[in-house]
């Protein structure tokens, strides 16, 4: 009997989402791996998850963002308190998932899942470590470019002749990588002749290539331009929030053996994490506005 995904998925319109929802859920599980042991070099596979104390961490106690709440934050085997980083990136990337579900066809929700969870975790690792790892930006890039070749509609193309639909998608793909990679590192050039400091790093440059490769050029525009707007608003929050309460707001030092620093004008924050929130955002929500302003734009010139 041959499985028709349509009926039933009208007879069981749950399933499906629910099941995308658990799924990001366990993947978000893997991701705090990746999160803490790629920057120390250590292998995300090997040996399974553990205490800080070094127990062994039991399946009952590893349950995707519920163990943090049963066990109310604590280590069940030392009593150690662990951060609710956990659960919170169990659950962006289960809603993330749910959201590529609901939003897209299966091949271009299944490349979402793949795009989000390299986002999440180039995010957090930037957060802690002001570096994203390669295979989050140039890996990222070069399986974008793949993913589109097999999967053309996660550049929305269709063709009688699956190669020709295949080679249009790929075009979009490395237009995205080269248009977007491009596009910072000459802001970061044009920058840093006028502020005479480095406004952007490197691994800013990758990995728009890399979210240009999943959204075109139009996604790297986004990225850059939505991540400044992004940054500018968390920083006037930021030090509105420190004018109101008196409490001042410490940031990490990108450079090693250097203590935290006082958030103020000309401090030194990570920009990868709004560039991957804008690309994320333009991805699930803002591509086809984007795409009507560029052509309602073009037309005007």
């Amino acid at each position: 009997m041959d499985f028709n995904y349509a009926e039933f998925s009208n007879a069981f319109p749950w399933f499906f989402p629910a099941a995308a929802f658990l799924f990001g859920a366990i993947v978000g599980s893997f991701l705090n791996v990746c999160i803490y042991r790629i920057p120390a070099g250590k292998s995300v596979v090997r040996p399974g998850s553990h205490c800080a104390c070094g127990q062994p961490i039991a399946w009952y106690d590893n349950i995707p963002i519920l163990s943090w709440f049963i066990l109310r934050g604590k280590a069940r085997c030392c009593g150690r308190p662990y951060s609710f980083r956990y659960p919170l990136i169990e659950l962006i990337t289960a809603l993330i998932f749910l959201a590529c579900w609901m939003l897209f066809p299966p091949g271009k929700a299944l490349c979402g899942m793949v795009l989000s969870a390299s986002l999440v975790c180039a995010t957090f690792i930037d957060l802690d470590t002001f570096e994203i790892p390669d295979v989050f930006s140039v890996g990222l890039g070069i399986v974008g470019l793949l993913l589109s070749i097999v999967v053309p509609s996660l550049h929305d193309q269709h063709h009688e002749i699956a190669l020709v639909a295949s080679m249009r998608s790929a075009t979009v793909a490395a237009q995205g990588m080269f248009i977007g990679a491009g596009l910072v590192l000459w802001i970061a050039v044009v920058a840093y002749a006028v502020l005479k400091k480095d406004a952007m790093g490197i691994g800013d440059v990758k990995l728009v290539g890399a979210i240009g490769a999943f959204t075109g050029w139009q996604g790297t525009v986004t990225s850059v331009f939505g991540g400044a707007i992004l940054g500018t608003v968390w920083f006037v929050f930021a030090l509105v929030w420190q004018k109101a309460t008196g409490k001042k707001l410490e940031l990490k030092s990108p450079e090693e053996g250097e203590g935290p620093k006082e958030l103020s004008f000309g401090a030194h924050v990570p920009f990868g994490p709004m560039l991957a929130l804008a690309g994320l955002l333009h991805f699930l929500f803002l591509h086809r506005w984007v795409a009507s302003y560029f052509k309602e734009l073009s037309s005007l010139l």
